[in-house]
């Protein structure tokens, strides 16, 4: 699963680079749909962003420990020291008046050793020294030195830290990768909520725009006949003030698009003076799901869950190191080198000495108050915690699965009530028309049954857009698309 987030989140990226390197073209562009919508949202959402950064903190500080583990250089250099000092000589009782001039440099290889938390090193230092003591007769003398020495240094009876961190900055790094995933799903049911909310509007407009069209002709109607003395003068002002209402219920729904269309550039971050035309075309398009494939996938790559699980094990990480305090360790120090000493640089090794050092430590707690006993405890109370939220997280992602599911089924058979509620409104609008027509119905009974046309247009308009809601959010809930009938993280 971390390989799929891997190159769902390198796939982002480089949707991320395109979109940067022409910020400016949804700006100019003429017509928006959902896809691109999402492609700019998921490029300027500020939680993506956030999202994003986490990401590459988390990848940074892995690539950061990983490069440490590996061989350490280093070089000192002191190309000149003096000092002059009077110092007390206990051996004889006596103040010295020492001086020293020095140059001196060190180069040491480093390599931890993360199987073991062990560390070898190799260390080799060179240094002159010219110095003079008053016990002496001020004499200066030049000499060099050559150091060679091999250092072990192995932690015994402890747990490996070593391997500890690395560990956990894996964990840190999968839970960002889940986080990032997690919010891309979120922001893409967010702008998909709003982006069809807005096509709502849009058809909201469309359909009140017929409505007035009828009414006007409902007015042109009547008026011709209290022209011609066939009806009487008070069917017209009914059919004027029909007309009217038809005329303010546009106006109204004009603006709540263009509200609506101001919110959703806000959250897709864009100018509120930019220029774009909304293309949606919501169509019927009924998907056949089984429940026990939802429960199953949903269960099996929820992220929810493997970040409760990434929870425990950093909880069984805590356990480790709170029982590591006041531990009973040791340690085996191991050296060895060689040493020489001459005025000629050429002949320090001519007789070398051979230092050789092995250490072994060990640090045994004696008594603590009971401080490890209690904080043991309370670090497996913390353990036992997550891994009864993570039974409680499951609980709850089965529940939200069978409720999306229910949600999505019972939509279905709004859509086709809604379809039924149309077929009939437009059947009784137009049959009462050619009455209305032939003078055998008042102009309030015709508003009356526009109005019922266009309520009905809307209902079917906000069961389809209620359905392709609830098919993302039990696409969210089980990470698969039921309408391409293929797992979200593929």
């Amino acid at each position: 699963m971390r390989k799929t987030l891997i190159r769902h989140i390198a796939g982002f990226s480089a949707v991320v680079v395109l979109l940067s390197a022409g910020a400016a073209a949804p700006l100019a562009a003429e017509q928006l749909t959902l896809e691109r919508a999402l492609a700019i949202a998921f490029a300027q959402s500020p939680t993506m962003q956030n999202a994003a950064l986490s990401l590459e903190i988390s990848e940074r500080n892995l690539k950061a420990q990983q490069a440490s583990l590996k061989s350490q250089f280093n070089l000192t250099i002191t190309p000149y020291e003096y000092s002059k000092n009077r110092v007390f000589n206990e051996l004889v009782s006596q103040y010295n008046n020492q001086e020293q001039t020095s140059s001196s440099a060190q180069f040491s290889i480093t390599q931890p050793i993360k199987w073991t938390d062990g560390t070898l090193s190799v260390v080799e230092s060179v240094d002159w020294r010219e110095a003079s003591s008053s016990f002496t007769g001020s004499v200066k003398e030049a000499t060099y030195n050559n150091s060679l020495f091999l250092r072990f240094n192995q932690p015994l009876f402890t747990y490996n830290r070593t391997m500890m961190a690395l560990k956990e900055l894996r964990l840190a790094l999968e839970n960002a990768q889940l986080n990032f995933a997690i919010q891309k799903l979120q922001i893409e049911s967010r702008v998909t909520q709003q982006f069809l909310d807005l096509y709502y509007s849009q058809r909201s407009v469309e359909i009140t725009r017929e409505e007035y069209a009828n009414a006007t002709e409902s007015y042109q109607i009547i008026e011709s006949k209290v022209d011609a003395g066939i009806s009487a003068q008070e069917e017209l002002f009914q059919a004027d003030l029909t007309q009217a209402n038809s005329r303010a219920a546009l106006e109204n729904s004009q603006n709540q698009f263009a509200n609506a269309l101001d919110n959703f550039k806000i959250l897709l971050g864009v100018p509120l003076d930019a220029e774009f035309d909304v293309v949606a075309d919501v169509q019927k398009m009924l998907v056949d799901v089984d429940l026990n494939l939802a429960l199953e996938h949903g269960l099996r790559h929820r992220m929810e869950l493997r970040q409760q699980d990434i929870a425990i094990e950093s909880a069984l990480n805590d356990l480790v190191r709170t029982g590591a305090q006041n531990e009973f360790k040791g340690s085996v120090d191991l050296t060895y080198g060689l040493t020489g000493t001459n005025e000629e640089f050429s002949e320090v090794y001519r007789s070398p000495t051979r230092n050789q050092s092995v250490a072994l430590n060990f640090t045994i707690p004696l008594f603590d108050w009971g401080e490890k006993k209690h904080r043991l405890a309370a670090s497996a109370a913390q353990v036992e915690s997550q891994r009864l939220s993570a039974t409680e997280q499951e609980k709850q992602i089965v529940y939200e699965i069978r409720q999306a599911f229910r949600s999505l089924q019972n939509q279905r058979t709004q859509i086709e009530i809604a379809e039924k509620n149309v077929t009939n409104a437009r059947l009784t609008y137009d049959i009462n028309l050619e009455r209305y027509k032939n003078g055998d119905l008042s102009s309030k009974d015709i508003s009356f049954y526009q109005t019922q046309l266009s309520r009905e247009q809307l209902n079917e308009v906000a069961a389809l857009i209620n359905y392709q809601v609830a098919l993302l959010d039990l696409k969210i809930r089980t990470l698969w698309d039921f309408a391409r009938q293929q797992s979200v993280l593929e």
